[in-house]
C-alpha cells in the first residue's frame, strides 16, 4: 500500500522540539504509539496502556501497560514511558499540546507496568489530548518506538511493516506479515500526490487542505474517491497587531462584520459552509455560543458601517497586512478576503504565512473538544480581561466553575473582537476503494494501520 501525505518527506523528529507535518505526525503515530490512541472513526482506543481507569472525580488516571516492545527489541516499561512524558510537557518544552496540559500536577511510577497520570485539575478529555501523535512515546536517543508499525527501510519514503506483538497475536503464527500489509509512506506536494493517485500508483492521499482542494477539478478522479472530512476545528483571521485602526474594538467588529464569509468559502468549493461565530457548539461552556450582534444586520449595512469607520479615521489610509500561506485555494480565500477589505476601503496587502503581520489566517483541527481551546487558539492576542478570563477558565478548580469561566471568556473574546471566524478547516483525502477502513471523522485523523480490513 502506498501512502501519500501532503507536506515534506516524513521524518522521525521530537516533538518537544519541532512542529511536524502531516507525513511526519503520520509516521510518529505508526511507528511510536502513545498511551493511547485513536482509531479510524476518531475515537480512543488502546495504545501501550491495554486498559485504564479514572478516579478521584477526574484527577487521576491510572494506565496499565500491556507487555510492549520497543523498536529495538527492548520491553517498555513504566520508568521509560514516565520520563518520556516528562520530558514532552516540560516548560522548556516546544511540544504545541503543552498549553494544553497544565493541569498535569504529576506523572508517577507506580509499578514496572502501572502509571499515574496525577492532576491539579479534573479534565475528562485528557485521553483525547494523550492520543495525539505529538505525545506519541519515543526514545529518540536510541531512534525507538513502540509500534503498531516499523521501519522496515528507511529513507526519505520509508517502508512500514506491522509490528508482531504476542500480546495481539498468537505467538505460534508465523512472524512474517504478507506484502500487502506493508505501507509506503511517500511526503509530496499537493500536485504531485493527487496525480500519482490520478494514475493509480497510491491508494491514499492524506492532509489535503483549502490550500489545495482547487487542484482536484483538474485531475480525472471519481467522486467515491474524494473524501471530506467533517473536521472541527478553526478557520479564520486572527488580529496580530492591535494599533492603528486595529486598535479601536469598534473597529475590529466592523471589520469582522464586513468580512464577506460566503463568498471566501464557496471562491474555495461550493458546500463549504461558512460562521459568524467561534465556537461550533457549547461544548464544556455553560452557555451557547456567543453570536455577534452586528448578524442581525444585512450584509451591505455592516459593510456601510465598517466603509465609514474607515472614511473617518483620521490617521489617514489604513492598510493592512494579511498573513496567508501559498497555494491554488489560498490564494481564492486571499483573492475574496482582499476584495472585502477594498470595499470597506482598506488597503489589503498579502505577506508570508510566517511574516509580521496585522491578520493572520489561521487553519487548525481541535485535538480535543474543549471551548477553552477555541478560545485560547483565538486569543492570540487579545484584550487583558479576555486572556484573564481563558486563563481563569483554563485554573478554574471544578468542572462547573471551568464551565462558567469558559462562558464569560467566550463573551470577552467576542466584545474583544480577538478574532474573525470565517468556517471549519477544510480537510479531504483521496481513498482507494480497497481502504474500506477509512471513515470520516471530526479529527481529520486516518492512522495508517486503520486503512485495510481484509488483513489479519
Amino acid at each position: 500500500m502506498i501512502v501519500s501525505a501532503i507536506g515534506e518527506p516524513p521524518a522521525l523528529i521530537d516533538p518537544a522540539r519541532e512542529v511536524a507535518g502531516t507525513p511526519s505526525r503520520l509516521l510518529a503515530d505508526a511507528t511510536a504509539e502513545g498511551l493511547v490512541r485513536y482509531d479510524a472513526g476518531g475515537q480512543i482506543e488502546a495504545g501501550l496502556a491495554e486498559r485504564w481507569i479514572v478516579i478521584d472525580n477526574g484527577a487521576s488516571y491510572i494506565f496499565r501497560l500491556r507487555e510492549a516492545q520497543w523498536a529495538d527489541g527492548k520491553p517498555v516499561t513504566a520508568a521509560q514511558v514516565v520520563d518520556i512524558l516528562e520530558r514532552q510537557i516540560a516548560s522548556r518544552s516546544d511540544n504545541p499540546l503543552r498549553p494544553f496540559l497544565s493541569a498535569v500536577d504529576e506523572i508517577v511510577e507506580m509499578t514496572p507496568q502501572v502509571i499515574e497520570i496525577r492532576l491539579k485539575r479534573p479534565r475528562p478529555d485528557l485521553l483525547k489530548l494523550f492520543a495525539q501523535p505529538e505525545l506519541a512515546l519515543f526514545r529518540h536517543r536510541a531512534n525507538s518506538g513502540g509500534g503498531p508499525m516499523r521501519i522496515a527501510v528507511a529513507g526519505r519514503s520509508p517502508l512500514l511493516r506491522p509490528a508482531f506483538d504476542p500480546n495481539r497475536a498468537d505467538p505460534e503464527d508465523r512472524r512474517e506479515t504478507p506484502p500487502e500489509e506493508d505501507v509506503r509512506l511517500i511526503g509530496e506536494r499537493a500536485s504531485r500526490a493527487i496525480m500519482r493517485f490520478a494514475i493509480r500508483d497510491s491508494d491514499l492521499v492524506a492532509g489535503g487542505s483549502f490550500v489545495d482542494w482547487p487542484l482536484l477539478a483538474y485531475a480525472t478522479i471519481a467522486p467515491a474517491n474524494i473524501r471530506v472530512d467533517p473536521a472541527a476545528g478553526i478557520f479564520g483571521l486572527a488580529i496580530e497587531a492591535r494599533a492603528g485602526f486595529l486598535a479601536d474594538p469598534a473597529n475590529r467588529a466592523a471589520l469582522n462584520g464586513a468580512i464577506d464569509r460566503a463568498a471566501i468559502t464557496h471562491a474555495v468549493r461550493g458546500d463549504w459552509d461558512p460562521t459568524d461565530r467561534l465556537l461550533p457548539e457549547a461544548l464544556d461552556s455553560a452557555e451557547p455560543p456567543i453570536v455577534p450582534p452586528w448578524t442581525l444586520l444585512p450584509y451591505e449595512d455592516r459593510l456601510a458601517a465598517a466603509r465609514t469607520r474607515v472614511a473617518r479615521w483620521s490617521a489617514g489610509p489604513v492598510t493592512l497586512r494579511v498573513a496567508m500561506p501559498v497555494g491554488p485555494g489560498a490564494t481564492l480565500v486571499w483573492g475574496q478576503i482582499a476584495r472585502s477589505l477594498i470595499r470597506m476601503g482598506i488597503a489589503p496587502v498579502r505577506v508570508d504565512a510566517d511574516a509580521a503581520a496585522d491578520l493572520r489566517l489561521v487553519d487548525r483541527v481541535a485535538p480535543y473538544d474543549s471551548a477553552r481551546w477555541y478560545l485560547a487558539t483565538a486569543c492570540a492576542p487579545c484584550g487583558e480581561e479576555a486572556q484573564g478570563l481563558v486563563d481563569s477558565a483554563r485554573d478554574a478548580p471544578t468542572l462547573g466553575e471551568r464551565a462558567r469561566l469558559i462562558a464569560a471568556a467566550d463573551r470577552a473574546v467576542a466584545d474583544d473582537g480577538a478574532f474573525i471566524p470565517i468556517a471549519r478547516p477544510l480537510r479531504w483525502s483521496l481513498v482507494a476503494g480497497r481502504l474500506r477502513q477509512w471513515r470520516p471523522n471530526v479529527r481529520a485523523w486516518h492512522p495508517l494501520n486503520r486503512l485495510r480490513d481484509d488483513t489479519k
